[in-house]
C-alpha cells in the first residue's frame, strides 16, 4: 500500500512537471502559466528532462547574465546660430584750429571703423564757426571735410563708402559772447567735422 501511494505521488509530480513544462520563451525550464521559472529551495532553476547548454538563456539560471549594452549618448544639440550682427550708427568729432583745414589725427576713427565687420557708409560734414563772411565758411568746412575723408583713406579706409558735405557756419553747437581770443577758444566746437559711420 505504502508503495502505491509512492507511486501515486510520483506519478502526481511527474504530472504536476509535464503540466508546467517550459513555455517556448524558457525552453529547457520548468515554468508555470506566467512563464515563470520554478526554483528549489536553494534557488536553483528547474530543468525539464529536454534541457540542454544550449537552453541557459534565462537570467539567474545557470550562472547566465543578461549582457548590458549601455544606450548610445544622445546626439548633442546643434549650436544655436549665431545672431546677424545689428547695424549701428557711431559719431566722431574732429576739432580744427581757427581758419584752419589742418587735421591732427584720425587713428582712433580709422581703427573703429578697420574693427568692424562691414561698413556701409562714413559720412563727413564739415563745420565753420561764424567769425568770417559766409561764403568764406562754407569753403572752409568743405576743405576740413575733405581733408578728413583724406586722412582716413591715408590710414587704409576705403574711400568707396565715404561721403562728403559741408554746412558752413549754419550748425553751431557753441554758446559764445565776448571778443578776441577768448571767443575765439570758446567757438572751438564749431570749428569741426562730424565723422558718422554706420555699419556692423
Amino acid at each position: 500500500m505504502k508503495k502505491l501511494a509512492m507511486t501515486a505521488g510520483f506519478a502526481l509530480a511527474m504530472g504536476m512537471s509535464a503540466a508546467a513544462m517550459a513555455h517556448p520563451t524558457n525552453s529547457g525550464y520548468v515554468t508555470d502559466s506566467e512563464d515563470t521559472v520554478w526554483r528549489n529551495s536553494f534557488g536553483e532553476c528547474w530543468h525539464t528532462g529536454f534541457w540542454s547548454k544550449d537552453d541557459a538563456t534565462v537570467e539567474g539560471c545557470d550562472g547566465y547574465v543578461a549582457s548590458t549594452t549601455a544606450a548610445p549618448a544622445p546626439a548633442p544639440a546643434p549650436a544655436p546660430a549665431p545672431m546677424p550682427a545689428a547695424m549701428t550708427d557711431k559719431k566722431f568729432a574732429v576739432f580744427f584750429d581757427f581758419d584752419s583745414a589742418v587735421v591732427d589725427s584720425v587713428s582712433d576713427i580709422a581703427t573703429y571703423i578697420k574693427g568692424m565687420s562691414s561698413v556701409s557708409s562714413v559720412r563727413m560734414v564739415g563745420n565753420a564757426d561764424p567769425i568770417g563772411s559766409s561764403a568764406y565758411n562754407d569753403a572752409l568746412s568743405k576743405r576740413r571735410a575733405e581733408n578728413v575723408a583724406a586722412a582716413l583713406r591715408a590710414q587704409g579706409v576705403s574711400g568707396n563708402v565715404m561721403t562728403v558735405d559741408y554746412l558752413g557756419e549754419t550748425a553751431p553747437v557753441a554758446q559764445c559772447s565776448g571778443r578776441g581770443a577768448a571767443l575765439i577758444a570758446c567757438l572751438r566746437a564749431d570749428r569741426r567735422v562730424d565723422v558718422q559711420i554706420t555699419g556692423k
